[in-house]
């Protein structure tokens, strides 16, 4: 399930969706760790930041409350999550727009963001070396991209802990509130997308340096992290010059 399939199926699932997470024991918590390990300085005073695949908004809450004077552009494809993110209150410093990431550069959103987060969306990109590379031309030099993701840690507890939580608990909630193709997804891309270090040597070979990964906390330990990446500074020498490669 991707593309125009998958943003159906979000769509279909937004009203619901806030609830369903709700189970999980400390959801925005993570979000908001997540959040925090992009190091924004000065609450993000004269900061501009994206938040990718907003969902709902919950992350779109995690990346304010770690940079509540930032201006935030908040991009998700499923207009019904987005019509439930538009529907809570928001400070005037908070846009959302409606876009594939995967056209995220045709959105008219322009480059030089000081940082970038996306949260549970690599998993559900068609080609996410193509919205790597992507995310990084809408990067200021020195820019910060913090990903906050299922990537299991490759040890077989993580795999089992997982599965047993996804098919005794998500899977069966999802199914009960009508979205069970959605969450059947959800079990089958946490099973097949990248360990958490084979998600840090792609964030590498999109150009990312400083990469590091860290993870969350309780139950979710070696299931969720966070992984970290800076937009070389380099591009700045290489657009001065003209020499060499775009960055």
């Amino acid at each position: 399930m991707c593309g125009e399939e998958l943003s159906a199926a979000f769509d279909h699932a937004a009203r619901r969706y806030d609830r369903l997470v709700a189970v999980n024991p400390g959801y925005h918590a993570h979000l908001r760790r997540s959040a925090r390990r992009l190091r924004l300085p000065g609450d993000g005073a004269r900061l501009r930041l994206l938040d990718l695949g907003c969902g709902t908004g919950a992350s779109t809450a995690a990346l304010l409350r770690a940079a509540p004077l930032a201006a935030i552009t908040a991009v998700d494809a499923s207009a019904g999550m987005l019509a439930h993110a538009l529907a809570k209150r928001w400070p005037p410093n908070v846009r959302f727009v409606h876009a594939p990431v995967e056209r995220i550069a045709e959105a008219g959103l322009g480059g030089h963001y000081d940082a970038a987060f996306a949260a549970y969306l690599f998993r559900n990109v068609g080609d996410p070396d193509a919205v790597l590379a992507a995310v990084r031309t809408l990067l200021r030099p020195g820019g910060r991209l913090a990903v906050h993701e299922y990537t299991l840690s490759g040890g077989p507890s993580a795999r089992l802990v997982w599965t047993v939580v996804h098919r005794a608990v998500v899977l069966p909630l999802g199914t009960l509130m009508g979205d069970g193709g959605l969450y059947r997804h959800l079990g089958r891309s946490v099973a097949e997308f990248d360990t958490v270090d084979a998600f840090a040597a792609r964030m590498r070979r999109a150009g990312f340096d400083q990469v590091r990964s860290a993870p969350m906390p309780g139950w979710q330990t070696g299931i969720v992290h966070t992984v970290v990446g800076r937009a070389p500074e380099t591009a700045v020498h290489t657009r001065r010059t003209g020499g060499g490669a775009a960055g």
